[in-house]
């Protein structure tokens, strides 16, 4: 349902379904989208393009949370329509720190060191 939701709520924004300049104006990603078990909640996961004006987007988000409802609730055949919550992405931000923790010199060395419990079969 989650990724039901999140390609609708993708495609209502990509189009500019919502009657507000400022949010037709960004360039969001709607990365993931859980929902609760009732399905009565739905938290997007967004970042706006390039992950500038992230505080803007959220707040513009938040703003027409109303109108964004209903345009989803239109396209998808559900006996509730979900309230919708809206959370920064940071699974880019963690994919960067886990590269660079990969990169440190002593990770690199004890990733490439032999291990001593493997069979030499």
């Amino acid at each position: 349902m989650g990724e039901l939701i999140r390609r609708t709520l993708s495609e209502v924004l990509s189009r500019g379904d919502v009657h507000d300049p400022e949010l037709n104006a960004m360039s969001i990603t709607v990365g993931e989208v859980r929902t609760s078990p009732d399905l009565k909640v739905a938290t997007a996961f967004v970042l706006p393009l390039g992950g500038r004006d992230a505080e803007a987007a959220l707040a513009a988000l938040r703003r027409n949370r109303g109108e964004l409802r209903r345009a989803v609730s239109k396209k998808i055949d559900l006996k509730f329509s979900p309230e919708l919550r809206f959370a920064l992405d940071e699974t880019f931000d963690r994919m960067d720190e886990t590269r660079r923790l990969l990169s440190q010199e002593n990770v690199r060395r004890d990733l490439a060191a032999p291990d001593p419990d493997a069979d030499e079969g």
